[in-house]
């Protein structure tokens, strides 16, 4: 979208119709995608800068917070938060607390980062685990610096139900933690999307082969998930296409038409695809899977990958989508929703800054003077 682009109230209504979301009412179906930005410090315990960051964007729809560890073993990026640890639980209350005086609402989203990792993350130095002992491609920025991926270590049969707990327990703390729900990340080759894709799946046992096999973890943690609370307070996040973290699948439309409707037997309040748009950045080639989801998928269906205020809309008026999140955008402008409503010029974001600690490019991007 260009920065000064004038648009019409009719041609970005849409965004702006109210929408109920399971047990919660949205005044927009603008959501703000989950955005990773490492600033909670070494020890992962979210902080009131964060808090101020997510307070700034509480008119969104919904907030989508940032990709949070559910254990120890899950940790996969420097500064990034968790949700394992009773100090982790208050740090995040910060968070909820502000976000809910200033009248929105936020989920949080749960992160195993699987081969994603490095032994430099991990406790004693051991090696990240994953569906199949097969390493990304390329460097890990690591605490102690960059390094190559290495090769992780398939998951024992016996050690799956343990992660899969990981996730409800780290469930539960979000709840005690304040959040309106949680939103499981499956997407952009982290731990679950390491099992459902047969580029990163090899395994020959019940989580690998077939389709239904490869699912199997992703809905044996979308059960526990929805059990540790309940299916209206949980999402789902996949990424159909995506590349990033050497990810490939052989029949992606295949593959994600089973999921979502699979997914259909829990009752989950989103499925939410990222699937970006010809042109965009994170576009990739092949046929659009998001469209065979959403026929498949019985529930809400949440779309995101660089749409604009009008596009965002037609998404909506076309029935493609419920629900529109947006990253950068959001990322760059406090008050996105204001700015789409009025067809103002957006901030321009500041790359240099998505991920450095501090407030420069975190919570010093300007509002609109009212």
């Amino acid at each position: 979208m260009s920065s000064t682009m004038q648009v019409s109230d009719a041609k970005v209504s849409a965004l702006f119709q109210p929408y109920t979301l399971g047990a919660i009412k949205l005044p927009n179906r603008m959501i703000m995608a989950p955005l990773t930005r490492g600033r909670a410090g070494e020890k992962r315990i979210p902080n009131a800068l964060m808090a101020e960051y997510y307070l700034q964007r509480a008119s969104a729809g919904l907030i989508i917070s940032e990709a949070t560890q559910i254990s120890e073993q899950g940790a996969g990026w420097r500064e990034a938060p968790g949700i394992h640890t009773d100090e982790q639980v208050k740090g995040w209350q910060m968070t909820t607390d502000a976000v809910h005086k200033a009248g929105g609402r936020i989920f949080l989203q749960l992160w195993h980062t699987g081969r994603a990792s490095h032994p430099d993350f991990q406790p004693g130095g051991v090696l990240p685990v994953s569906a199949s002992a097969i390493a990304i491609v390329g460097e890990a920025h690591t605490p102690l610096g960059k390094k190559p991926y290495v090769a992780p270590r398939a998951l024992e049969l016996d050690e799956i139900p343990l992660v899969v707990q990981d996730y409800a327990s780290a469930t539960r703390r979000a709840q005690e933690a304040g959040f309106d729900g949680v939103e499981i990340h499956a997407a952009n080759g982290y731990l679950i999307d390491q099992f459902l894709r047969d580029g990163s799946n090899k395994r020959t046992d019940a989580y690998g082969g077939s389709i239904a096999n490869r699912a199997r973890f992703l809905l044996e943690v979308t059960e526990a998930v929805v059990k540790a609370w309940s299916p209206e307070r949980v999402g789902i996040r996949l990424s159909p296409k995506s590349s990033y973290n050497s990810m490939h699948d052989s029949d992606p439309v295949a593959t994600f038409t089973h999921v979502a409707q699979e997914l259909n037997q829990f009752g989950l309040v989103y499925l939410h695809s990222l699937e970006a748009l010809p042109g965009h950045v994170l576009a990739e080639e092949g046929e659009e899977v998001s469209k065979h989801m959403r026929r498949a998928f019985q529930g809400t269906f949440m779309i995101n990958g660089g749409y604009d205020a009008v596009t965002g809309s037609e998404a909506i008026v076309n029935g493609d989508a419920d629900l529109v999140a947006y990253g950068v955008p959001f990322l760059a402008n406090p008050d996105l929703p204001e700015r789409y409503r009025r067809g103002v010029e957006l901030n321009a974001p500041d790359q240099a800054t998505f991920y450095s600690p501090g407030v420069k490019g975190y919570t010093d991007y300007p509002a609109l003077v009212r």
